[in-house]
């Protein structure tokens, strides 16, 4: 006769009661504790309710959690490098602003690729993230999946073609704006300041490193160049399109010095490129700023230590992050903004300045 056996009952899951009841404290305490607050815990207490969750091997629900306060207290970011400084910077501001107001960041680098930024802003629609900073490839992505699922999106690099004259702006989109809440940066502006400031130092062909876009829309930093170069009544420089990398870069410095008609004056499209720029026209022997000057864009912190130090039109970060958040947890249904910021020259000795 075979014996038949008996199905064992499943192991009782651990609940943050149980926690409480061990450690000899509140639930809320408990949930303070795993939650980092938003109450502070006395440091006997927190050591109790840890003890506590390793004894017992509590571990949290996040799913459950989720359900509960119909949020995920997550929140996601796709930039197109995370190798780059100025998006090293800017994610960990973006990260740091979320963090104070209780969310955890999930961090995509899309490597400028149309592709692969589709594929992740998908990813992240069909995760339930409670909002997406979308630092695009394009102008005017496709953010289908997002608004179908009613998740906001805030686009990072949205530009205008608006003097900011020095102070924040927030406008009202227009025919052809994307339809999400934007934060930016008046790229055109801060181009053409740094072109005006390299012809007040005596330079009157100025060339231009640009990074190539693979959503072909013309990049407002070429705008303002051209511009900048127009209103003075100058023949523009020669223009070098390359990668927006350090490779990019360092072939636009060995492209420069091949050139019979090289120009006295460069403006580069951003520091990552302007960086191992200077690399290759020092190792070719020139003077930077006697025999080129160079003014770049973006304001990361490795401009500061380049030798010589790299004049570059600075973006605001730290602003730029807590305005895009803030922009992200936004009231539903508002018609989209596009928040502006001026851009700021920093002067230092690549463009001759002393």
């Amino acid at each position: 006769m075979v014996a038949m056996s008996t199905p064992t009952s499943h192991a009782k899951t651990i609940t943050r009661d149980d926690v409480a009841r061990m450690a000899g404290v509140s639930s809320a305490v408990v949930s303070y504790v795993v939650n980092g607050g938003p109450r502070a815990v006395s440091p006997g207490n927190e050591a109790k309710v840890r003890q506590a969750i390793r004894a017992l091997g509590y571990r949290p629900n996040a799913a459950a959690r989720a359900l509960a306060l119909g949020s995920s207290e997550m929140l996601a970011m796709i930039i197109p490098d995370a190798m780059n400084p100025f998006f090293a910077s800017l994610s960990r501001a973006v990260e740091n602003a979320a963090a104070e107001r209780g969310y955890t960041l999930l961090l995509a680098d899309s490597q400028a690729s149309l592709r692969t930024e589709r594929r992740l802003v998908k990813n992240f629609a069909s995760r339930r993230v409670d909002g997406l900073f979308l630092w695009s490839e394009l102008s005017d992505p496709d953010l289908m999946d997002f608004e179908q699922a009613d998740i906001p999106v805030v686009l990072l690099n949205h530009s205008t073609d608006l003097a900011t004259s020095g102070s924040p702006a927030i406008l009202k989109h227009g025919a052809g704006d994307p339809g999400a809440n934007s934060v930016g940066v008046a790229f055109r502006d801060g181009a053409r300041l740094a072109v005006e400031h390299l012809i007040g130092h005596g330079h009157e062909r100025i060339g231009l490193v640009m990074g190539t876009n693979p959503g072909g829309d013309v990049d407002s930093r070429e705008v303002g160049w051209r511009q900048g170069i127009q209103d003075a009544g100058l023949t523009a420089g020669p223009i070098i399109r390359v990668p927006f990398t350090r490779e990019g870069g360092y072939r636009a410095g060995q492209e420069l010095l091949a050139a019979s008609d090289r120009p006295t004056a460069v403006f580069v499209s951003s520091d990552q490129q302007a960086v191992a720029l200077l690399c290759a026209l020092q190792e070719g022997g020139l003077r930077i700023p006697e025999d080129l000057a160079v003014f770049a864009f973006d304001g990361s912190p490795e401009s500061e230590y380049t030798w010589p130090r790299l004049s570059t039109v600075a973006q605001p970060i730290n602003d730029l992050a807590h305005a895009a958040l803030e922009a992200l947890l936004a009231a539903p249904g508002k018609e989209p903004l596009t928040h502006i910021f001026p851009a700021e020259l920093v002067l230092r000795t690549s463009c001759g300045c002393h």
